[in-house]
């Protein structure tokens, strides 16, 4: 008795089955999709960023100035120029949580448009509010 060649075959393993890569094919284009879309949609229903102004966030694509008005003035900016002459600044925030303890926020600006940047905790950063009755020296005679 002879076997026929489907009797020899052994089962295709589970994951290289036609409707289990269609799924995963899918499922994985669908991520990319949304990755790209999802900022997208959030500048659409904030093209000018004022909402991210009032809630003190920065989202990439703000000018620096949008920044300041959201976050206030850093403490430390450092500026490089790359070899083709494009301005890259970063910005560094200090946000200080007792006398010993402090929180760094970077930001990083190219030609004046935020790209990018990296902080721990909450996007918001409240700006630090100037005292009541700020000390000024008194100019002797």
């Amino acid at each position: 008795m002879n076997a026929s060649p489907t009797d020899l075959e052994e089962p295709i393993p589970f994951i290289r089955r036609r409707p289990v890569r269609l799924i995963i094919y899918a499922g994985l284009g669908l991520f990319v999709l949304l990755m790209v879309i999802w900022p997208l949609i959030a500048q659409l229903n904030d093209p000018d960023f004022q909402k991210h102004i009032a809630e003190h966030r920065v989202m990439v694509g703000m000018s620096k100035e949008q920044v300041l008005e959201a976050w206030g003035g850093p403490q430390t900016i450092n500026t490089t120029f790359t070899k083709e002459g494009i301005r890259r600044e970063e910005w560094i925030f200090e946000d200080w949580e007792s006398a010993a303890s402090v929180k760094h926020r970077y930001l990083y600006f190219e030609e004046g448009i935020l790209n990018g940047g990296w902080f721990q905790g909450s996007g918001e950063r409240l700006p630090t509010q100037s005292p009541s009755n700020p000390h000024s020296p008194k100019a002797r005679p």
